[in-house]
């Protein structure tokens, strides 16, 4: 009798430990995304450059479950065409694609510029534009007739930021490059950051001691959001401040109207994660409102192979997934060690994912 009373109390012990377990794998589950929830999981990419109107291309993006943020560029296809061509998207996507307008600076310190620029404004507002990106040309290669460099603080541009403030436009600035523009190529802890000044020379600053320092291109951007405490600024790239995410916490803390998008700099955070994991983790974790997921990849009109550039997109959005919403460990092509992934929460990867774009849209 009392072997039956043990084998039952035994029993009920299993079956409780049993519940416990599903349980616990129950509420792990609810909590965090897995890797197969990818696809169907609302997503958008804030910076995303698409000029073409090959419906190959949206439609991939759209068959992943992505809006789109395309920024237009004052570098490269004319922003006339590229204009042009984000509208067109606009209104054969909606709900899926919008786009930033931009203006060129080639006529900086021209009688009239500034009221060519807010006229642009005017026009890419009207073509549907829901903002203005602002390239780093400003304050790496612009100069004026005095030959010297033009920073984004420059008050000889402030009429048009008191134009966009007053108009509640928001603006997406590329200003400065990552710290290790500044670095001599063997130097650079992130190999596509070696790939891109190998091939670029002209933006690879530790070839030009003459141009602003890094430091010079970061607090230009921060006297920028001092000035302008209105803007409504979301600062490309981790705010070229992807070096420590601590310094990027500073300035959200200070500037209460910047956002900051990851594009083109989540090898620089895997880096971060593999010395701190738990500082970066928890970075994210705190700065959910303020942070929205990207890219930074171009699709152009004339891709030499479409099928290769999907691709490349697709494992550069398989490969953030799984880095931001699950623990897998991963092989990083650009630094040399496996990578832990973060394994945010459902809440969080929602907000950086999705809905802290929404302005946009």
């Amino acid at each position: 009798m009392k072997m039956g009373r043990h084998f039952i109390r035994k029993s009920f012990a299993s079956i409780f430990i049993l519940i416990l377990i599903i349980t616990t794998n129950a509420c792990e589950k609810s909590k965090y995304y897995l890797i197969d929830d990818f696809k169907k999981i609302p997503k958008t990419d804030v910076h995303l450059h698409v000029n073409t109107l090959n419906k190959k291309y949206m439609g991939f993006i759209s068959q992943y479950n992505f809006r789109v943020v395309s920024p237009n560029v004052d570098a490269g296809i004319s922003i006339d065409e590229q204009l042009q061509t984000a509208s067109a998207l606009k209104k054969s996507w909606p709900g899926k694609f919008v786009f930033l307008g931009t203006f060129t600076v080639d006529d900086f310190g021209e009688q009239g510029f500034t009221d060519n620029v807010i006229k642009r404004i005017d026009h890419c507002k009207n073509a549907g534009a829901s903002g203005i990106k602002i390239w780093k040309n400003v304050g790496m290669t612009l100069k004026d007739s005095f030959d010297e460099y033009v920073m984004i603080d420059d008050p000889r541009l402030d009429s048009i930021f008191i134009f966009m403030v007053e108009n509640k436009i928001p603006v997406m600035g590329h200003m400065g490059e990552p710290r290790n523009c500044w670095l001599p190529l063997h130097e650079m802890n992130d190999s596509s950051n070696y790939r891109y000044y190998k091939s670029h020379p002209e933006y690879h600053m530790y070839l030009h001691p003459e141009a602003p320092s890094y430091k010079d291109q970061i607090d230009a951007r921060d006297n920028l959001l001092n000035k302008f405490p209105d803007l409504i600024f979301t600062a490309a790239h981790l705010g070229s401040l992807e070096w420590d995410v601590d310094e990027i916490a500073k300035r959200l803390d200070r500037f209460s109207n910047m956002n900051i998008d990851l594009s083109a700099r989540i090898a620089h955070l895997q880096y971060q994660s593999i010395i701190d994991y738990d500082k970066v983790r928890n970075f994210m974790i705190k700065y959910q409102d303020r942070i929205m997921y990207g890219t930074d990849i171009t699709i152009n009109e004339n891709q030499t192979d479409p099928d290769a550039i999907l691709q490349r997109l697709l494992d550069r959005w398989q490969s953030n997934w799984s880095y931001l919403a699950t623990d897998v460990t991963q092989e990083i092509n650009d630094i040399t060690q496996p990578v832990k992934g973060l394994k945010l929460p459902k809440e969080v990867i929602d907000k950086i994912y999705n809905t802290n774009a929404d302005y946009f849209f």
